[in-house]
């Protein structure tokens, strides 16, 4: 059955391939962009069924007008996917305050102020399904995308929370976390000015390895995309979704040494309780 979904950064990455993918099964989209007129070739092949609408997460107001509007248009939206965003790569050290504070603004506040936006629109309807596009990298690290995880962490944190606040009124969550996929993330990807003292640590490491193409990217930004639509069409999807095999063995990883470091700590966990004497 044909569904509507709200989508952010429809532009390029995933959200340009989900838009299409879901346009060519037969749903409505409402395509949301920074830039005008970089859908133009969709708008004019999905005239019905593609409402494409100018939204800047760094504008709270620019958000709510945007969704606020979308649910004035349609008479029902299924899906809102949070999916715009950057990466910043550099070491905390590099990083400049502006950089810092527009990844924070971008990334974080601005997925938190979009689904904030969404949420009393959907329990007003009486339901219907938030996508986060979150990242391996919301549950691992790599080294020089500190602030890019900070604000993934700190989403999934957020999503996790306002899941159980809003699940009786019929609102549910996916975390979709894809591993480094085949996507412009890279072209995207803003990098602080260099410091020599970062040269030969594992922040150069990984610097040297985005810019000669190296670093390993596996995911296939098609098959993400399809197992993200899948999910979030099944009746009872998981709240976190691992897409592609990078994503899955390294969270599988990290959460195993947690898990150690955690048994290890247990005795000293135990003795923190508070002891009646």
């Amino acid at each position: 059955m044909p569904k509507t979904w709200f989508i952010t950064g429809a532009s390029s990455g995933l959200g340009l391939e989900m838009t299409q993918q879901l346009l060519a099964q037969g749903h409505k989209v409402v395509a949301t962009i920074r830039r005008p007129g970089t859908l133009t070739q969709l708008e004019q092949a999905y005239r019905e069924r593609l409402d494409v609408v100018q939204l800047d997460l760094i504008e709270p107001e620019s958000i709510t007008s945007a969704v606020e509007g979308a649910f004035e248009r349609h008479d029902w939206i299924d899906v809102v996917v949070s999916n715009a965003g950057y990466g910043l790569f550099g070491a905390a050290e590099e990083l400049t305050d502006e950089e810092i504070d527009r990844q924070i603004a971008t990334n974080l506040a601005g997925s938190i102020h979009l689904i904030r936006a969404a949420l009393p629109l959907l329990r007003r309807q009486g339901g219907g399904r938030i996508v986060q596009v979150s990242s391996e990298g919301g549950q691992i690290a790599y080294p020089g995308f500190s602030l890019y995880h900070a604000t993934k962490w700190g989403i999934e944190g957020f999503v996790e929370s306002v899941a159980q606040e809003v699940a009786p009124f019929g609102i549910d969550f996916i975390i979709a976390e894809p591993g480094p996929t085949g996507t412009n993330f890279g072209a995207n990807l803003v990098s602080a000015e260099s410091m020599d003292a970062y040269e030969e640590t594992p922040v150069g490491a990984v610097r040297r390895a985005i810019s000669d193409g190296s670093f390993e990217i596996k995911g296939d930004a098609t098959r993400t995309v399809a197992a993200i639509i899948s999910a979030s069409e099944s009746a009872a999807p998981p709240l976190r979704l691992a897409l592609g095999s990078t994503a899955y063995s390294s969270i599988s990883q990290a959460l195993s040494a947690r898990l150690t470091a955690l048994e290890a700590q247990k005795e000293v966990a135990n003795s923190a309780d508070r002891q009646d004497l």
